[in-house]
């Protein structure tokens, strides 16, 4: 069975979440849940790259009517997403659908209010990350917002301890779920070329993660 684009996280699906606390506590999670207030009461959601389903939890406990569209490439990840989903047991104000697959899965004239990246955006190397973020802008409403959690040192250069950590990292997805990247992308460059400013910017882990509500300039101050 050939294997699908970007499907590498696959075999790291059992423990990705554990792994990811162990190292960084809970500072991705909180990174996750300081964009929660920018999501609409009732609005159209893409999550791409959510993996086993914990941003989902949160989305769905805010009681908000979403529309949600849950894209994830690794058949396992999106598997836990979907269990979790099934075994919620609060009242449902939202309506999810999975998909497996990249951002090429998303569909001729689909449009979202809002688009989340958690931790996504930093494995993918440059010519490739501007193919995803230009398909994904092309998706996002003229009004709509992209919400952005991921490793971005506010400190630049990055302190040696975010470096040796930031290089670990990629030594240790690229060996086993063969992520492209090898060092974080221009993060700035790609959005300012697509005409995004953030509104919002809060720092975590030491500076290390940033959680960001992004717009498109036209918009600012809207």
């Amino acid at each position: 069975m050939p294997q699908l684009p970007d499907s590498g996280f696959n075999r790291v699906a059992p423990f990705y979440d554990a792994l990811a606390r162990l190292v960084y506590g809970n500072a991705l999670e909180q990174a996750q849940l300081a964009l929660l207030p920018f999501v609409p009461q009732q609005t159209r959601v893409l999550v791409i790259g959510g993996g086993t389903g914990w941003l989902l939890e949160q989305l769905l406990q805010t009681g908000k009517k979403l529309d949600i569209l849950y894209l994830e490439a690794a058949p396992a990840m999106l598997q836990r997403a979907e269990r979790k989903y099934s075994k919620y047991k609060k009242p449902l104000h939202c309506h999810v659908t999975f998909r497996l697959g990249t951002e090429q899965s998303i569909n001729p004239g689909e449009q979202f209010d809002v688009i989340f990246t958690p931790f996504l955006l930093d494995l993918f190397p440059p010519q490739r990350l501007q193919v995803l973020m230009s398909k994904l802008a092309a998706a996002l409403s003229p009004d709509g917002q992209w919400l952005f959690a991921d490793f971005w040192p506010v400190q630049q250069p990055a302190p040696w301890w975010q470096h040796l950590l930031i290089r670990g990292m990629y030594t240790f997805f690229g060996w086993l779920s063969n992520v492209q990247a090898t060092q974080l992308p221009d993060y700035k460059a790609h959005f300012d070329a697509l005409g995004f400013r953030e509104k919002y910017s809060q720092p975590f882990y030491g500076g290390m993660v940033q959680a960001k509500a992004l717009e498109r300039v036209g918009e600012l101050g809207s």
